[in-house]
């Protein structure tokens, strides 16, 4: 738990998976903090002043220390609090979990955005084609109720976005047919306590990819 002395602060954006990830894990700390809701389209002089190399959310900012990239953020909360351990203590599994986190956001996360939002057909379907193929990998290391084993862990913290990007736009990523064991998953991911306690209502998560989207089409018209 954080204690009085400390100051945690957060700043964000309410939608985004990036900034869920964060949110998970500190709740699963009971770290109390300060949220400070930020915009993409006018950033804050507080986000510009604490993340000048991306400028991007989230930031957490401890005892005025700012930590920015998701990941590495929930690294350093599970590195600080040692509660309710996130990554696994051995350092093989260490590594794996971080391999697969990392796979997650390189495999993962791109072409999910372009199978979701790309309004050429032919990219759409290849990102489609290459997310299926990420996700085969993930089917087949998904060995217990979650990745962390019984309880979750970071690489479940890392995949949260995957099914948040299905639910919104519509994908039929998660089929019992295809991926009978990340649907399982997912339902149980986010039917659990703490994940089902952060999780903003669907409409705050569909205004803030509807934004990104929009954001990222007018980017590519330039």
């Amino acid at each position: 738990m954080a204690s009085s002395q400390e100051e945690v602060t957060l700043l964000g954006v309410v939608g985004s998976p990036f900034l869920h990830r964060v949110q998970i894990a500190l709740k699963l700390k009971g770290v109390e903090y300060k949220y400070l809701e930020d915009d993409l389209n006018n950033k804050s002089d507080l986000l510009l002043k604490y993340n000048p190399v991306y400028k991007m959310i989230p930031v957490l900012v401890h005892n005025e220390k700012p930590i920015s990239e998701s990941l590495v953020i929930v690294e350093y909360i599970d590195d600080t609090w040692k509660n309710n351990p996130i990554l696994p203590s051995d350092p093989y599994q260490r590594a794996l979990a971080r391999f697969w986190a990392k796979f997650i956001d390189d495999k993962c996360v791109v072409p999910a955005w372009k199978s979701a939002f790309m309004t050429d057909e032919k990219e759409k379907e290849k990102a489609k084609e290459e997310l299926f193929e990420a996700l085969s990998f993930l089917e087949n290391e998904l060995k217990g109720k979650f990745f962390g084993g019984e309880e979750f862990g970071f690489v479940d913290i890392a995949a949260v976005l995957i099914p948040i990007i299905q639910e919104i736009a519509g994908l039929q990523l998660f089929t019992s047919e295809k991926f009978p064991k990340l649907s399982k998953w997912s339902q149980d991911f986010h039917n659990h306590p703490v994940v089902n306690e952060v999780m903003p209502p669907k409409d705050q998560l569909f205004a803030y990819f509807k934004a990104r989207a929009q954001s990222f089409v007018a980017k590519r018209k330039n």
